[in-house]
């Protein structure tokens, strides 16, 4: 039964708004190719759609011959206003723009642990209502919420979750009683990142890769056949809870310390580097940040390569660089200057240091992937190489496992550490992944960085909003 006209114009009218909408501006002549509609269709329907408010000319496309085919139509974007936040254990950001996506203002307010939930909240309320009055907005029409921890799928509330501040659970409820009017909407900060990246960064080209989140915190997220998975219960990509080597004990319900938090967090990226001489004296200082310390050493080493010969054999081992990595039945698996030994009932041969999964030694053992020696003498160019290396070493094992679960073909290593190792920590890691699965995988640097948190709550709130007012 063919449509009604009314309903062939309401069909049409959603089509060339959702165009609008992920394609920007557009001409009548576009929007006819896109759409497969007849001229005098389209015409209709923009004559429509500008009657009604929703869009608007913006100017004129870059053709010699003027007329109506060169004229720019856009969505109007004062029809709503959003706010989107990025919200970290020691502050609060903020972002608020029109319905189209053009920033309005900005913000940031930083937030003392010592201060109590009500004030902190308090705070990052007021933030939002200061930067809405700024950006000249009496309504918010969407707020999102890019928060660490796990979002509930059945209310969309942040879960109590060990270990973050009780004024980030209590942020949402302030927000719907001081906004009641508004659409509050909470996601994973690493869910956020990577809608960022997809759309804008480095997965722009993927609908199936996974973000390795490298902050603070460790995090994951999951993009399979271009939609983002959550899990059952949220937490699909809480990759700082993985077992792995290196660690000295094992994650609990509520503590991710033990697992792959241990070896990639900020705290422990630190710690890496002091032991690689790279902090202090000649190096990066005793000041900086993780993301400082990797953006050093990527300058510092510059054209440096990782080269090595590469062999598998039964009972030997590979090489990854300078490095050893072996895989053989009571041998061990060399990571750097480190042995992962995998035996059964030996004792791993541990180098430099121990990380042993033995099936008869002793199960306290402490395991240590991609710690170097840091009595070896060695210059700061080096030191920045054998830091970067042994960060690799250690990278590459969360990043094998999601490899050898997913297979996304892809694997961003994103937030600020990941921005800051580029290019130069990405191959090291790639290299590694290549010796260690079967299962092609590129890796690539985050091109957004920390930025991606508050760019996917913006993007999220946009296609919110854009959904409920076009239908």
């Amino acid at each position: 039964m063919p449509a009604s006209p009314s309903t062939a114009r309401a069909i049409n009218d959603r089509l060339a708004l959702r165009l609008l909408q992920h394609e920007g501006p557009l001409t009548a002549g576009q929007l006819k190719q896109l759409t497969g509609l007849s001229r005098p269709t389209v015409a209709d329907l923009v004559e429509r759609l500008t009657a009604s408010g929703l869009i608007e000319m913006v100017g004129e496309s870059g053709e010699q011959r003027r007329g109506p085919n060169a004229r720019l139509y856009g969505i109007v974007g004062n029809r709503a206003y959003l706010a989107a936040l990025d919200v970290r254990t020691e502050g609060v950001s903020v972002i608020v723009s029109d319905l189209v996506g053009r920033v309005l203002a900005e913000a940031s307010v930083p937030i003392d642990g010592e201060s109590g939930t009500g004030p902190a909240v308090e705070q990052a309320v007021a933030l939002v209502e200061r930067a809405a009055k700024e950006a000249g907005a009496e309504h918010l029409h969407t707020v999102c919420v890019g928060a660490p921890g796990l979002i509930d799928p059945a209310t969309g509330e942040l879960r109590d979750t060990t270990g973050l501040p009780a004024w980030h659970r209590r942020l949402v409820a302030a927000l719907h009683e001081r906004l009641p009017d508004t659409r509050i909407v909470a996601e994973n900060e690493t869910n956020l990142a990577a809608l960022a990246e997809q759309r804008d960064g480095a997965a722009h080209d993927r609908d199936t890769f996974v973000l390795l989140w490298l902050g603070m915190g460790i995090g994951a997220a999951v993009v399979l056949d271009g939609m983002l998975r959550r899990g059952a219960s949220g937490g699909a990509g809480e990759i700082g809870f993985l077992p792995v080597p290196g660690t000295r004990g094992f994650p609990s319900a509520t503590d991710c310390e033990g697992g792959f938090h241990s070896l990639a967090g900020a705290g422990a990226v630190l710690e890496l580097a002091r032991e690689c001489g790279v902090l202090g004296a000649g190096g990066a200082g005793e000041g900086a940040g993780a993301a400082g310390v990797v953006r050093w050493a990527v300058a510092e080493v510059g054209g440096i390569g990782v080269g090595g010969d590469a062999g598998v054999d039964a009972g030997g081992g590979f090489d990854v660089g300078d490095s050893d990595v072996g895989v053989g039945l009571g041998g061990g698996l060399d990571v750097g200057d480190s042995d992962v030994g995998v035996g059964l009932g030996g004792e791993p041969d541990a180098g430099d240091s121990d990380v042993g999964v033995d099936a008869g030694s002793d199960p306290d053992a402490s395991v240590d992937a991609g710690r170097p020696d840091p009595a070896r003498d060695i210059g700061p160019r080096n030191a920045a190489a054998r830091f970067l290396d042994a960060l690799a070493d250690r990278l590459a094992l969360g990043v094998a496992s999601v490899v050898a679960l997913l297979d996304p073909g892809c694997v961003v290593l994103g937030g600020e550490v990941g921005q800051a190792g580029g290019d130069e920590l990405a191959v090291r890691v790639a290299e590694r992944i290549v010796r260690m699965s079967p299962l092609p995988a590129e890796v690539r640097p985050s091109v957004l960085g920390g930025a991606a948190v508050l760019r996917g709550a913006l993007l999220t709130a946009q296609d919110g909003a854009q959904g409920e007012l076009f239908g």
